[in-house]
């Protein structure tokens, strides 16, 4: 009897749980998205492998109808800032060995009035490069990353104030329970977006995204994120497989996580420009990490 009781009250906590989560509205849902998002960057290090191509589709099936370019990153990132809602991170070409060494320096701020950073390292050149966020009067467009179909923007935690939300519709997307959330940049936002709106496929349980469309300013679909391989790590939901579709270029990017370790002891002065041109200290501090991943 003791046991049917168990059961019965697990199931109610379940079914409880499910109808507050159905009632969560569009902003809360996007905030608990948006804070399972930090904690994959909470003193985490990567090992990412991306491959891009221009892509067409065999028998219902997308492929690359070209030789795809490679790239295998290292990466690390820590929260920072007022409650650990900003986030820093940097990420270095490991192959090809061409472009080893080239590298991207990012500091994402979650407060609205408070510009994203990024630097670009060209190892060919020797010189670091500011990525300019723009002024509130300035037209602006996202960073790519590596040259693939990934921008900075597509990665960017924080600044909910930048937006309305709304739901656009509830229920099932490949088997999970999920609420599709329209977000509408605001004017002031609007400079520094390329996306006149977006549509996320949240899993209301997980609260991570299943899927993304992205449209300009004109409301055209430019852009299709969707996710593969969704895993529980460290008590932390996270994509480790996701295909980003540029629908204008036809060209695609999948970025696979193929590790990811958190909790390591990442030095905050090893987040620094430092890091990009001072390849000593660059490889010291990655050696580190290795070893603290294995």
């Amino acid at each position: 009897m003791r046991l049917t009781n168990d059961i019965v009250m697990l199931g109610l906590s379940l079914l409880l749980a499910g109808v507050v989560q159905a009632q969560m509205t569009a902003r809360e849902l996007v905030q608990k998205m948006d804070d399972n998002q930090l904690k994959t960057t909470d003193s985490s290090f990567n090992l990412i492998q991306l491959t891009t191509c221009k892509y067409g589709t065999k028998e219902g099936k997308l492929k690359c109808v070209e030789k795809p370019r490679i790239k295998v990153l290292e990466s690390a990132q820590i929260n920072s800032g007022r409650n650990n809602k900003d986030s820093k991170s940097i990420a270095i070409i490991m192959e090809p060995a061409s472009e080893r060494g080239i590298g991207m320096l990012t500091y994402t701020y979650d407060a609205s009035h408070k510009h994203n950073e990024t630097w670009l390292y060209l190892s060919a050149l020797g010189k670091v490069k500011r990525i300019a966020s723009g002024s509130d009067d300035e037209e602006t467009e996202p960073t790519s990353l590596f040259g693939s179909e990934i921008s900075t923007e597509d990665q960017e935690t924080g600044k909910l104030d930048d937006y309305t939300y709304r739901v656009l519709q509830r229920g099932e997307f490949k088997g999970r329970p999920v609420a599709v959330i329209e977000s509408v940049p605001t004017p002031k936002r609007l400079s520094h977006t390329r996306y006149g709106k977006v549509r996320t496929w949240v899993d209301t349980e997980r609260f991570i995204s299943l899927k993304m469309q992205m449209f300009d300013k004109r409301g055209n679909a430019i852009k299709q994120v969707s996710v593969a391989q969704v895993e529980k790590i460290n008590d932390i939901w996270l994509a480790r497989n996701m295909t980003f579709k540029n629908l204008v270029s036809r060209r695609l990017t999948n970025m696979k996580i193929k590790a990811i370790t958190f909790g390591l002891n990442i030095e905050k002065g090893f987040l620094t420009q430092r890091a990009l041109t001072d390849q000593a200290f660059r490889q010291r501090h990655l050696r580190t990490l290795r070893e603290q991943a294995q």
